[in-house]
This record gives structure tokens, C-alpha cells and sequence, in this order.
């Protein structure tokens, strides 16, 4: 029984949710739908608001759910592209939100609803991505994610450049993945990156990837891990600075052989 109600199988409850799942989806991908407007009228369903505020209390919370009425961090940024931020910045208000209401603490919706969600904010999201809770963006247009990837909680994807994480990559808790730098001498010159993470890939607890480097197919950077460097394929690294120091033992020969200094 404990299974069911974990799965959700089998349940009218599971229907339900996946017709409302459905039918939001519909109307996103409906090009006459008011995204503001949709965001104002889930999160008033999200916080039981009424119809009319009962106190001021109640109207600041009802203004807070319009996306128009909210700054979030992105719009800050130089690089911002006015013309790609319109149509995510309301979703990106709405994740949010459904994050900070009662909503969240069901694991299985959770997972369903930013799954859907992302098919319409980021540049590409593949089938079967599990977004946890509390995972943020800067801008969103400028990740790509492959299918049957994890992305854990409290994840940031900071996407001022660009950001790759391929299939079935792993992005544990707490994890930071940059895709800018500051220039040393002038903080307000800004460098943009390309950052991946490879397919297979797993970046453990609290780790940070730096712009621009890769994270190769089937590696892995250890828990607490800072990646100045490219990580070839296969090989685990750890430290501060991230450093190979093995090589996964289902690495394929030809792999080992490049790397003859690292034990499988």
C-alpha cells in the first residue's frame, strides 16, 4: 500500500492531477494564452486566495502573483534578451511560486509539474528530466537538458552564457553550474561561457562547475568539488581545485589507455 501511495498508481487522485498537468500545458502551448495571466490565476489556486482580498494584506499577496508586479534577478543582468525573456519570465514566476506553496511538499506533482514547465522555459528539455525542489536559473533560454536527466534540489543553473547538461546526467543538492566570469581588474566586464555537463555524468553534493568547462560523458566530480578544468570522460575527480583521481571501472579500454596514471 505504501508503494501505491508513493507511485500514485492506480489512484483517482493520480488522474486528476494529470488532467489539470494536461490542460495547463495546453493552454501554454496555446500562443493566445496570457502567461501573467495564467501564473495570477494558479497561484491564487496554489494559496486558496478568494476572490475579492479580504485585507491588505491578502491584495499585496494577489499583486505579488502577477509576474508584471515582480523583479526577479535575471532582469539585472546585461545580456538579457528582452525578446527571450517575455514568454519565461511568467513560468519562471510560476515555478516559484508553486515551489513556496503547499503544493511542493508532494514529491510525485512536484516532479510532473517542472517537468512540464520546463518543455516551455528552457531552449530544450528532454523526456522523463526530474527537477526537484528549489532549483533556480538565470535565464533559462540558454540551458539544454537531455532526456532522463536529474536535476536535485537547490540546484542553480546560471545560464548568462550557456549551459549543456546531456542525457542522463546527474546534478546532485546544492550544486552550482556557472556559464559567466568576472573580468579581474573591471567586475563589470562580464565573460560569457559554454558550460556541459556530459551524458552519464554525475556532479556530487555542494560541487561547483565553473564557466566554460566541460564535464566529460560518464564522469564524475566528487562531493564539494570545484571544476576549473575540463574532466575527461569516465574519470572521477575530487578537490578544490577538481583533480582526476581515478577512473570509473566501467570505463571502456581505449578509455583506460589514456590514462594509464589512473586505476579503474
Amino acid at each position: 500500500m505504501a508503494t501505491r501511495l508513493v507511485n500514485l498508481e492506480n489512484t483517482a487522485a493520480k488522474a486528476r492531477f494529470e488532467t489539470w498537468i494536461a490542460g495547463i500545458d495546453a493552454r501554454l502551448h496555446d500562443p493566445k494564452t496570457d502567461r501573467n495571466e495564467l501564473c495570477i490565476e494558479l497561484c491564487r489556486g496554489f494559496y486558496g486566495m478568494p476572490d475579492t482580498p479580504r485585507s491588505l494584506h491578502e491584495e499585496i499577496l494577489l499583486l505579488n502573483f502577477d509576474p508584471r508586479n515582480a523583479s526577479l534577478e535575471a532582469e539585472y543582468y546585461s545580456e538579457l534578451i528582452t525578446e527571450k525573456w517575455a514568454p519565461v519570465k511568467p513560468l519562471t514566476w510560476l515555478w516559484q511560486m508553486f515551489d513556496n506553496s503547499p503544493l511542493n511538499a508532494n514529491v510525485w506533482l512536484g516532479l510532473k509539474f517542472r517537468g512540464m514547465l520546463a518543455q516551455h522555459i528552457f531552449a530544450s528539455c528532454g523526456q522523463n528530466v526530474k527537477f526537484f525542489t528549489g532549483v533556480e536559473w538565470s535565464f533559462g533560454y540558454n540551458i539544454r537538458i537531455g532526456e532522463d536527466s536529474i536535476i536535485h534540489r537547490f540546484v542553480l543553473l546560471d545560464d548568462r552564457g550557456s549551459i549543456t547538461i546531456k542525457r542522463g546526467a546527474s546534478i546532485s543538492d546544492y550544486v552550482n553550474v556557472y556559464s559567466h566570469w568576472h573580468d579581474l581588474v573591471d567586475p563589470a566586464i562580464v565573460n560569457l561561457g559554454d558550460t556541459v555537463i556530459g551524458e552519464g555524468a554525475r556532479v556530487a553534493y555542494h560541487s561547483t562547475v565553473l564557466s566554460g568547462t566541460q564535464v566529460g560523458d560518464f564522469a564524475m566530480v566528487g562531493a564539494y568539488g570545484l571544476t576549473t578544468k575540463d574532466i575527461p570522460d569516465y574519470n572521477v575527480a575530487i578537490g578544490m581545485p577538481a583533480k582526476p583521481q581515478r577512473l570509473k571501472p566501467n570505463a571502456p579500454d581505449e578509455v583506460a589507455a589514456r590514462h594509464p596514471n589512473l586505476k579503474r
